[in-house]
């Protein structure tokens, strides 16, 4: 079991030495914004548990972490009026942080990202980032209220 490594940003936003703008959390993950974003709404998901990439996370994780991903994505797009997304994860080459992590990034036909030289696009203000970030919360309330009825009728 892996624990939080010392000087590891992402676990010490996970622990809350260091603070985030969170958008959702459960047993095994944590979503925040990012703080240099590509567009706002740009959101980073970890395991809580430190695992520098995706071939160190272990296979029963697999699935907590690639479901949190679908339904942040869906909440990030949704929550910021996207036509899409751009989802993908850096194992070590250009990784900034050595903690496994998904970008989540909402996108729009024309919105300039090209191959991989891309501008940032910082929030407008702290009231603007907030208000993205509650909007993304919104939606992985909702998402996960919908799946969860799903699951029901499932059964």
């Amino acid at each position: 079991m892996a624990e939080s490594h010392v000087g590891c940003t992402f676990c010490d936003v996970v622990s809350g030495k260091i603070t985030s703008v969170i958008i959702f959390e459960d047993e095994d993950c944590l979503g925040f914004l990012d703080n240099r974003p590509l567009f706002p709404g740009h959101s980073l998901l970890v395991p809580k548990k430190h695992f520098e990439t995706l071939v160190d996370l272990p296979d029963k994780l697999i699935t907590s972490l690639f479901s949190a991903t679908k339904l942040l994505t869906a909440a990030v797009q949704n929550g910021c009026h996207a036509e899409g997304s751009f989802v993908a994860i850096n194992n070590k080459v250009s990784q900034s942080v050595p903690h496994l992590h998904i970008h989540i990034v909402p996108r729009r036909k024309g919105d300039g990202l090209k191959g991989f030289f891309w501008p940032r696009f910082p929030y407008k203000s702290e009231d603007d980032k907030q208000a993205i970030a509650q909007a993304i919360r919104d939606e992985v309330t909702r998402l996960a209220v919908t799946v969860g009825k799903k699951q029901a009728t499932a059964e």
